[in-house]
């Protein structure tokens, strides 16, 4: 996987962040969500490089990246934490301004980093979400059984942690391949990845990051007033997925976002890895014309 790419840390305020950078071209930033790390960027990252330099960033708390000590109310694992890491990591690689392209829990950081930082987004493709509050406060009985680790991880430690440390790997497995597409998106190479990174310290950062969106995250959302994302948007969910059957994408980002656009693709969560000569061609036709 991503061969040719460099692979190193970068510090960061509060963290060290790994990072795989590769390809050439205006800089893109990729982030990943749970329970994975930027690997599940291989398949797009092959069909992106030769239009962009692509930075592949694990989250704090996930993959090679640093899992900080929280705090009571589960700051360092805020998504303005995260985000701000991110920003971090692109000004000391040289990049001011750049692209982001995000699944999942990366797409929640990618949010507050286009919130808090407009002016270093140039323009956003989000992978597979609603926004957060939406998402919370339009809870049906569908979802929640759906999305039940969202409610299970966000209870107080060390509670999900015990209970997912008793059988980590059946955990990960339970969780990823319950799918339309089971495990069948996941290359050997990327699930050895994923389940060696699948460590007490990464289960425990990664409940906190649920613990903080269902408090501090939502604190922020109240916070900001309204503001909404400025820069282009592009949504993409999968059709046989939770955000199809539960949700209004594009209603729901309109609350959130000024200039949004977006379509089903035909798979399930996982789209980068179901579906990447799809996504990685929504990506390039998105992002096309949006430079500086």
């Amino acid at each position: 996987m991503f061969e040719g790419f460099d692979d190193f840390e970068v510090p960061t305020e509060g963290a060290h962040i790994r990072v795989r950078r590769g390809g050439q071209g205006a800089p893109l930033l990729l982030l990943h969500g749970y329970p994975q790390t930027g690997a599940m960027w291989h398949k797009v990252a092959e069909r992106l490089r030769d239009r962009h330099t692509l930075v592949v960033a694990d989250l704090r708390g996930y993959g090679g990246s640093a899992k900080p000590a929280t705090t009571p109310d589960h700051a360092p694992y805020s998504k303005r934490a995260m985000a701000a890491d991110m920003v971090q990591v692109m000004a000391a690689l040289g990049y001011d301004r750049f692209f982001i392209a995000a699944h999942d829990r990366g797409a929640r950081v990618a949010h507050r980093l286009m919130l808090d930082h407009p002016s270093r987004v140039v323009a956003a493709v989000l992978l597979d979400i609603a926004p957060t509050r939406e998402m919370y406060t339009g809870t049906t009985d569908a979802f929640a059984q759906a999305y039940w680790h969202w409610f299970f991880l966000c209870q107080a430690a060390p509670l999900p942690e015990r209970m997912i440390g008793g059988d980590p790997r059946f955990y990960w497995l339970k969780k990823c391949g319950s799918g339309s597409a089971g495990l069948s998106p996941f290359t050997p190479e990327a699930l050895a990845e994923y389940l060696a990174a699948w460590t007490p310290g990464t289960i425990h950062a990664s409940c906190e990051d649920y613990r903080a969106a269902a408090t501090i995250d939502l604190r922020h959302d109240e916070e900001d007033g309204g503001a909404r994302v400025e820069c282009p948007l592009r949504v993409l969910w999968g059709e046989h997925g939770v955000i199809e059957r539960c949700f209004d994408a594009l209603a729901e980002w309109r609350k959130r976002a000024v200039n949004v656009s977006g379509r089903s693709l035909p798979g399930g969560h996982y789209l980068a890895e179901e579906l990447p000569d799809l996504v990685a061609e929504e990506i390039l036709r998105f992002l096309t014309d949006k430079g500086d």
